[in-house]
């Protein structure tokens, strides 16, 4: 049975007016294995380092730190957005009043009877109502699509805090190891210095030559370069943790960053929950707002389609109107009107055609975008995952190699006081020593910041329960 011409122009209205919300496209994506206490200890990952400096400076920059403040700025907009699509939903009343005083000229109006009133009062108060019928979907698209601009905006605003964490925690690690840096060549700095107070008197007593009390000197202006280089490096850094805190240009010239843990717990890294957490997805804020940007992009193709429908406009009007203030409001002053209008587009089709293209090529933009977002996300989980593996692996290595290599010292220094060896073989241990302690302290702070790392690939930062999705 061939349907019939009413039921296909039925069908092709109920189609356009139908407007849901758009779903994600599915992609093969891993199994996640994270437990649900894995995935609440996320939400405050930085506790898991015991430094209560940390969790203060991470606050103050929630609290201060401008991207921060521009992004809630941005919800602010899209927020607005949203209640001005809500008002294309609504009918527009409006009070309307007027007064005229009319005087008919008798030159332009010859048969105007002998006597006329040449002159007329007219008085009006009238409530008016226009409401454009959204048969189509076209505002309701629009309202919708608004409201996943707001939840992109939302989900901004938690990439941003996400983002700040893992930039404070970043800056403040490696702050703290350029601090356990400067320690350990302050220490070498002294004992430089009393192996040169040494050498010179033995040099002086003739026990040595020239060449021994040098290379010691030289050996003590290589670890006075290398303070001058770490301090450089601290300042630097408590700059940049005054700035990501969101304090005054005058505290970021000069920065005062209070330290936390002690400076021999610098080596210390604890433990993050390893493994993919369930619903990756759901975790990050930046796959969300991606997936609530392509919703918004979808949507706006809808609301484009729609004008090519006609529009409907209901209008009506109730009020009073007179010749006389007096009897405005008498009974036979009432006056009032309803009518309903039609607009079809016949011309200019080409630029709804070129508005619908355009939503479309923006929603094809936006699937893409979707796409790599994902693929992002998962490529940094799994670089975070090798990264903290690796990065505690040559932590335990570089410890190992330093306590041997302090031995060697030990055992070079002895042999030196004994007559047995040169002085370079000192000079040698002394020097690998300092660059295995250095290199252990760069290791330790490389773990911290994988974790870091990996915190944040995973989403860590927020709780994702606290935003509905628009669904």
């Amino acid at each position: 049975m061939r349907p019939s011409l009413p039921g296909m122009l039925v069908a092709a209205m109920l189609s356009a007016c139908a407007v849901t919300q758009p779903v994600p496209p599915k992609l093969d994506l891993p199994q996640g294995s994270a437990t649900a206490a894995q995935n609440e200890l996320l939400e405050h990952w930085w506790t898991a380092f015991n430094d209560p400096v940390l969790d203060a400076l991470i606050d103050e920059a929630f609290a201060h730190n401008l991207d921060i403040q521009l992004s809630l700025a941005r919800i602010g907009a899209a927020r607005a957005q949203v209640l001005l699509a809500q008002s294309y939903l609504a009918p527009a009343v409006g009070l309307v009043g007027n007064g005229a005083r009319t005087r008919i000229s008798a030159e332009t109006s010859p048969a105007l009877p002998p006597g006329a009133v040449q002159t007329s009062n007219n008085f009006g108060l009238a409530v008016q109502l226009a409401y454009e019928l959204d048969v189509w979907g076209k505002y309701r698209s629009g309202l919708l699509a608004a409201t996943n601009d707001l939840a992109a905006s939302r989900y901004y605003r938690e990439t941003v805090r996400i983002g700040v964490a893992a930039e404070v925690a970043s800056a403040y690690f490696r702050l703290r190891a350029a601090d356990a840096e400067a320690k350990l060549l302050d220490d070498t700095l002294r004992l430089r210095t009393e192996t040169v107070k040494l050498q010179r008197d033995r040099f002086e007593g003739g026990i040595i030559g020239e060449y021994d009390l040098r290379t010691a000197e030289a050996e003590r202006s290589a670890v006075v370069a290398d303070i001058a280089r770490t301090q450089k490096a601290i300042l630097q850094l408590e700059s940049a943790v005054a700035t990501l805190t969101g304090r005054s240009p005058r505290a970021v010239f000069t920065p005062a960053v209070t330290r936390g843990a002690a400076i021999d717990d610098v080596t210390e890294v604890p433990a993050l929950p390893s493994g993919l957490p369930s619903g990756l997805i759901e975790r990050r804020p930046d796959i969300r707002r991606s997936e609530a940007l392509m919703a918004a992009s979808d949507l706006r193709i809808q609301q484009a389609r729609a004008s090519y429908f006609p529009s409907l406009t209901l209008t009506g009007a109730y009020g009073v109107e007179s010749a006389a203030m007096s009897s405005l409001f008498s009974g036979p002053a009432g006056i009032w009107n309803i009518g309903l209008g039609l607009v079809q587009p016949l011309l200019g089709l080409k630029a709804i055609e070129a508005d619908v293209e355009l939503a479309t090529t923006r929603r094809d933009q936006a699937i893409v975008e979707y796409r790599q977002t994902v693929q992002v996300a998962f490529r940094e989980v799994h670089d975070a995952l090798i990264a903290n593996r690796s990065a505690r692996d040559v932590l335990a290595a570089e410890t190992d190699r330093r306590d041997r290599i302090t031995i060697a010292f030990e055992v070079a220094q002895l042999r030196y006081d004994a007559g047995r060896t040169s002085f370079l073989e000192v000079i040698d241990a002394q020097r690998q020593l300092l660059a295995a302690e250095t290199l252990r302290l760069a290791a330790a702070r490389d773990a911290k910041l994988s974790i870091v790392d990996f915190a944040k690939a995973l989403g860590g930062g927020w709780d994702p329960a606290q935003y509905a999705a628009v669904r």
